[in-house]
């Protein structure tokens, strides 16, 4: 079916490679962008590289949109998939794991085997290959390498090095797929080739490009991970036992190194309070730990300064031993420098999780990494996602890429929003911090799907409520299938609600973006209270600070328009083709209260709004006799 917003988002987009511009562009919705920016990239002979958010968004464009398209248009590009370390195999690695690894179960002795049959016959050791392997898995790490871990041009296996060969294709390819996290990653480290690989291109696309302001910040500061110093004390430990046995302590290295680490995880966890907000992590501020981390930091710093001079010391033994001092350096001078100042202009924070602690300095957004890399060498960007702002200036992203400059574009979903969606927002309802929120949210959610039979999603803003909110569905709704995040792997929660028989899923932040459940399989999505940022985030802080430094408002400048671009994107799960029909409900009176709230509610496609509970169930009640 013909679309005029991608024909004018495809020629806008073939003008900003033309002439080498900058070009943000916001496409609603079923628009098509993907093929949108990919036919005029094609069609220009250009060399690229384009960036995703996920890896599974990079093998989608790399396996199946890019070939689809290449083969309609009969042009020979060469087409190169470029991922982090952590994606590919290690044959050295796995050799050392088969005969020498400690595994923590039969499981992951069973996922070695897997990997090791794999690794007989893949051409690109690529881990997303083996169906069924999970992410976390604690084979992957022995099984991978590390820049600090590879062993460069002395590995045995360093010609059939999987990496390497990708980074060889990347230089030799016209269009080079990564993703958001790898760019950034490697700009800093140069540890991948994309910083090789950007100066050689002349056009550089971000899709979903509403996810890279945050990529930027997490991967453009500095870090101190403890998990790197256990990692360190374990390889330091397995080296000199087989290149060194005797000369010196080996076992006292390794206890000093691994105590310090596992005391600056718990200088760095404290007293844990609060939610993850749906990112698997605690998020501290360095302010609440820093007098704890004052006196762990040295003793790490310590512990790894005399593991490098022992390592110094039997250097000329094999070529580990090099590589393990400069790493147990560069982990005594991040422990060092975190015990300083932090940097003008960025923010610090503590990562916690339930096996490391993550120190972070960051810049606080990407201007001065986007304005000196578009300074460097003269080509076309192109930044693209169905979520960039709520104002025909895009502001919301722009200001916080330095691309002010920048030519814009919006366009609109052409689908029927008017016709076959509605949006309903409870006015005598608790307010978002009433005890009684989460509760009323799960009591109304389980009314709303027994009208439908299930075929709904409920997405929570944090973590903390959802299973308040899962406790008070089930009870209203006793008789659907209740899904809920943390119960199941996410893709497995995704196909069974896919499968048709009606059901419910509650989910928090991982759930508002990239899922695609077009038909009826999904006809009404609730929202439990607005996303502003969490006030308590230490980059939040950091924000609203720089911003009243600069005399502007925060609330608005800030709060509205990040919530303004999160409610975007969770509205944007309902209404994912042509003849989709669904009911967006919003658990928040305050939209209907706040000044705020009609302009949160104009950022919303043009839905018909319901004025209560009646006429709501009423058009579920018309959706459900069309199933």
């Amino acid at each position: 079916m013909p679309r005029p917003q991608q024909d004018r988002l495809a020629l806008r987009i073939a003008e900003a490679i033309d002439s080498r511009e900058a070009l943000v562009a916001e496409a609603g919705t079923g628009v098509g962008k993907t093929f949108a920016y990919l036919v005029p990239l094609l069609l220009s002979g250009r060399r690229a590289l384009v960036s995703t958010a996920t890896k599974s968004l990079q093998d989608q464009l790399f396996l199946r949109d890019l070939p689809k398209l290449c083969d309609v248009l009969g042009l020979p590009t060469r087409l190169a998939l470029l991922k982090g370390r952590a994606s590919y195999l290690c044959r050295w690695r796995l050799q050392q794991a088969q005969h020498g690894a400690q595994l923590p179960d039969r499981f992951a002795v069973r996922a070695l085997q897997r990997v090791a049959v794999w690794a007989q016959g893949t051409a690109t050791g690529d881990l997303a290959e083996i169906e069924g392997l999970d992410e976390r898995s604690p084979v992957i790490p022995l099984v991978t390498s590390t820049r600090d871990n590879c062993l460069g041009t002395d590995c045995p296996e360093y010609r059939a090095c999987h990496v390497m060969q990708a980074r060889r294709e990347a230089m030799a390819a016209d269009v080079v797929v990564v993703n958001h996290h790898l760019f950034f990653a490697d700009l800093t480290l140069r540890d991948s080739g994309v910083a090789e690989l950007l100066p050689t291109v002349d056009v550089a696309v971000f899709d979903e490009a509403h996810q890279l302001v945050e990529a930027g910040v997490q991967f453009l500061g500095t870090q101190l991970a403890s998990g790197v110093a256990l990692e360190l004390a374990r390889d330091a430990l397995a080296a000199g036992l087989q290149h060194a046995r005797g000369l010196l302590p080996w076992a006292d290295l390794q206890a000093a190194l691994e105590r310090a680490a596992r005391e600056l995880r718990l200088a760095a966890a404290g007293p844990l309070r609060g939610d993850s907000a749906g990112r698997g992590v605690i998020k501290r501020r360095w302010e609440d730990c820093e007098s704890a981390l004052a006196g762990a930091l040295p003793a790490l710093a310590d512990a790894a300064r005399e593991l490098a001079d022992a390592l110094a010391s039997v250097a000329e033994t094999a070529p580990d031993f090099p590589r393990l001092e400069q790493r147990a350096r560069t982990l005594a001078a991040l422990a060092g420098h975190f015990g300083e100042e932090a940097e003008s202009g960025h923010v610090r924070w503590v990562d916690v999780t339930p096996h490391q602690a993550r120190l972070v300095e960051s810049p606080l957004d990407i201007r001065e990494m986007m304005q000196g890399q578009r300074a460097s060498a003269p080509k076309a960007w192109v930044f693209t996602s169905a979520t960039l702002g709520d104002d025909d200036a895009l502001s919301w992203f722009t200001r916080r890429a330095g691309l002010e400059d920048a030519g814009t574009l919006r366009v609109g979903s052409p689908f029927d929003y008017a016709a076959n969606a509605r949006v309903w927002v409870p006015q005598r309802f608790p307010l978002p911090n009433a005890q009684a929120h989460p509760a009323a949210v799960g009591a109304l959610a389980g009314r709303l799907a027994r009208a439908l039979g299930g075929r709904c999603f409920v997405l929570t803003t944090t973590l903390r409520v959802l299973p308040l909110v899962a406790e008070a569905l089930a009870a209203a709704a006793p008789e659907l299938t209740l899904l809920v995040q943390g119960s199941e792997p996410r893709r497995a929660l995704l196909q069974r609600f896919g499968d048709g028989r009606g059901a419910v899923l509650v989910g928090s932040a991982s759930f508002w973006e990239g899922i695609d459940m077009p038909g009826d399989a999904l006809q009404c999505v609730l929202i439990d209270k607005l996303p502003f940022p969490p006030p308590g985030d230490p980059l939040v802080e950091a924000r609203v600070k720089q911003l009243r430094d600069e005399g502007r408002n925060p609330f608005d400048d800030y709060f509205v328009a990040e919530a303004a671009v999160s409610l975007k994107q969770g509205a944007g799960r309902l209404i994912r083709t042509e003849t989709d029909r669904g009911l967006l409900v919003l658990c928040d009176p305050r939209l209907a209260q706040m000044r705020y709230g009609r302009r949160l509610l104009a950022a919303l496609p043009p839905m018909g709004q319901l004025p209560d509970e009646a006429a709501a169930l009423d058009w579920l009640a018309e959706l459900a006799s069309a199933h």
